[in-house]
C-alpha cells in the first residue's frame, strides 16, 4: 500500500534541513532510478536509441556517398579517350582524369585532343580562343551540341575556366595572364573532383604532358603553282619535371582530307625496296 521510497526513519525526520533534504533527495533519486529501470526510462531510452540509430544511419549514408564520389573520380581511372594519333604520346594512351596538358603552338593539335572525348559524349569548353572555328571543329569531329564557347573572358579567364571545369569534362583554355601555383593546385583539385581535364593553348605550370611541334613540312606547292594540301609534322611529348621520357610521333596535321592521323613512315633510300618506279603512258 505504501511506496517504500516515501518512508523515512524517525532519525531522518529529526535531522537538520539540509541533511534531510539531501537524504530525501538521494532517496527520491534512488526512487527515480528505480522507476527509470522500469517503464518510464524504457520509453525515454527507446526514443533516445531510435534517434541515435537514425543519426548513425544518416552519417553512414553520407560517408558512403562521399566514398562513392571519391572512387568514381580516382586519378587511376581509365581516363578520357583521345585521338588514336595522339595515344602513343600520352601516358596510358588516354587523357588522365584531373590531368593538365599544354599545347603551346597549334590550335589544330589542341582540337584533336578534344575530338574523341567529344564524340564519346563528353562536354567540352573552349575559353579565350576567339579564332576557334566552328566549321573546323565540326570537321574534326567535335560535337557542337556539347560544346561551350567563351571567346573573350577578359581578365576573368581563370575564374571562367574554373567555372567551366564544373560542367565540362575537357576544358581548352588560352592563358591570358600569369598563373600562380596556388591557382593551379585549386584548379587541378576541382578537375579531379569533377572527373575532367584541362588543355592549355600555351604554357601551363606543372603540366603533366606538353605537346610541341618540333618540325613540320607542307606539301602541295609545285614549281610556282599548286596549293597546300597537307602538313607532315613531328610532335614531341615531354612530361612534368622529366617524369615522362620525351616521345615523338609523326602526324599528318592535317592530312589532305582535313583529318589528323599518324603519318606513314617514309622509306629511306637503300633501306628497303630498291626498285625504281617510272611513269608509263596509259592509252586513253
Amino acid at each position: 500500500m505504501f511506496e517504500y521510497e516515501g518512508m523515512q526513519t524517525a532519525a531522518a525526520l529529526r535531522s537538520p534541513g539540509p541533511d534531510r533534504v539531501g537524504r530525501g533527495g538521494a532517496a527520491r533519486g534512488g526512487a527515480g532510478a528505480a522507476r527509470g529501470n522500469g517503464v518510464g526510462t524504457a520509453r525515454g531510452g527507446g526514443a533516445d536509441h531510435l534517434g541515435d540509430a537514425r543519426a548513425a544511419l544518416d552519417r553512414i549514408t553520407s560517408l558512403r556517398s562521399r566514398v562513392t564520389d571519391m572512387e568514381s573520380t580516382r586519378v587511376d581511372t581509365a581516363g578520357l579517350p583521345t585521338a588514336s594519333a595522339l595515344e602513343p604520346l600520352l601516358p596510358g594512351g588516354a587523357i588522365r582524369v584531373g590531368g593538365t596538358y599544354a599545347v603551346p603552338e597549334s590550335v589544330l593539335l589542341a582540337i584533336t585532343m578534344l575530338q574523341a572525348a567529344s564524340a564519346a559524349g563528353a562536354w567540352c569548353a573552349v575559353i579565350g580562343v576567339p579564332s576557334f572555328g566552328i566549321e573546323a571543329a565540326a570537321a574534326a569531329g567535335i560535337d557542337l551540341e556539347r560544346l561551350v564557347l567563351v571567346p573573350d573572358p577578359g581578365d576573368q579567364w581563370l575564374a571562367v575556366t574554373a567555372a567551366m571545369a564544373d560542367v565540362a569534362q575537357i576544358v581548352l583554355t588560352r592563358p591570358l595572364g600569369r598563373v600562380v601555383p596556388g591557382d593551379v593546385a585549386r584548379l587541378s583539385a576541382r578537375l579531379r573532383q569533377r572527373g575532367g581535364a584541362l588543355v592549355a593553348l600555351g604554357s601551363w605550370p606543372g603540366a603533366d604532358v606538353t605537346l610541341r611541334i618540333t618540325s613540320s613540312v607542307w606539301s602541295g606547292i609545285g614549281q610556282g603553282h599548286g596549293h597546300l594540301t597537307e602538313r607532315r609534322a613531328t610532335v614531341t611529348a615531354t612530361g612534368r619535371a622529366g617524369a615522362v621520357r620525351p616521345t615523338s610521333a609523326e602526324l599528318l596535321l592535317p592530312a589532305a582530307d582535313g583529318t589528323v592521323r599518324a603519318a606513314t613512315p617514309v622509306p629511306k633510300v637503300g633501306s628497303g625496296d630498291t626498285r625504281v618506279l617510272r611513269p608509263v603512258a596509259v592509252a586513253s
